[in-house]
């Protein structure tokens, strides 16, 4: 049933740890602290019908966006980078302007989940960075929290023309059932802005022991609000593998994707990342 459906990757890693950029990828990270390469990669691609990926920076360094696109013009299968700029540089309008001449730049993320002041995207400073990306058509990927949402959307009713799409349903605290002032932030995103959202990275905010049951409020709500044009899949492969493995997440969202259409499930699967990311 899987392997019929074609589907668009829009959230994976590659990481070297020689590389020595990785600031959290740390050995108590057990099984993800090895290296992360195309090649492990590979098997899914037949397995899960995977046409192609989007590869995601996972480290705050130009040398990583380097990284990364020289991957990708390797493997045929990264179909977009989504990289990394340091935001509040002098030059940043500057340095955006040339990554995005690059073959295979999509995207830039900055780690916004890692900065300890919740209201740093709004600052002045960032205001350049913010606008070159939209006049080269590149998307915002979303690192947020759930506390991080009320200045997210403060941001895009500034920048209303910047594609965003919001990484792993700003990662719901799933473990401790709590929903409430997360699902009234993504209901105001979704509704005041054209903010997308994926589908990915949540088996990771659950409990250890996690259930389909246990994820299935979250996703309805957000098909609810963003709806299945405004979803995108992805595996935040290896980091899931902290707790589900790749089959299991593509199980896992084959059965709570169950109750829409085939054309709706294929916007989510694929269509909505080739739309966002360019592709």
């Amino acid at each position: 049933m899987t392997a019929a459906r074609t589907r668009i990757d829009a959230h994976q890693h590659f990481w070297q740890i020689g590389r020595g950029d990785y600031g959290w990828l740390t050995p108590d990270l057990g099984p993800i602290y090895r290296d992360f390469l195309p090649a492990d990669y590979e098997p899914f691609l037949e397995a899960h019908g995977i046409a192609g990926t989007i590869l995601v920076q996972a480290a705050p360094t130009p040398a990583e966006t380097a990284f990364m696109l020289s991957l990708a013009e390797d493997n045929p299968f990264i179909r977009g980078v989504v990289g990394w700029v340091d935001f509040e540089a002098a030059d940043a309008a500057g340095q955006i302007a040339v990554l995005a001449a690059r073959p295979g730049l999509v995207g830039l993320r900055p780690m916004i989940q890692d900065i300890a002041d919740v209201t740093w995207m709004l600052g002045p400073q960032l205001t350049p960075a913010f606008e070159a990306m939209e006049r080269h058509d590149l998307t915002f990927d979303a690192l947020t929290l759930p506390g991080h949402l009320p200045h997210l959307r403060k941001l895009l009713g500034r920048h209303p023309g910047l594609k965003t799409v919001i990484d792993h349903g700003s990662k719901p605290d799933i473990r401790s059932g709590e929903f409430d002032n997360w699902a009234e932030h993504m209901s105001a995103l979704a509704g005041q802005t054209k903010a997308y959202c994926k589908l990915s990275g949540l088996v990771t905010e659950a409990a250890e022991n996690w259930k389909v049951e246990d994820l299935k409020p979250y996703v309805d709500h957000l098909l609810a609000t963003f709806g299945p044009d405004r979803l995108i899949w992805g595996s935040d492969w290896p980091v899931c593998t902290l707790a589900a493995s790749y089959a299991d997440w593509v199980a896992a969202t084959d059965r709570l994707l169950a109750g829409l259409s085939e054309v709706e499930i294929k916007c989510v699967l694929h269509d909505n990342a080739v739309r966002v990311y360019g592709l």
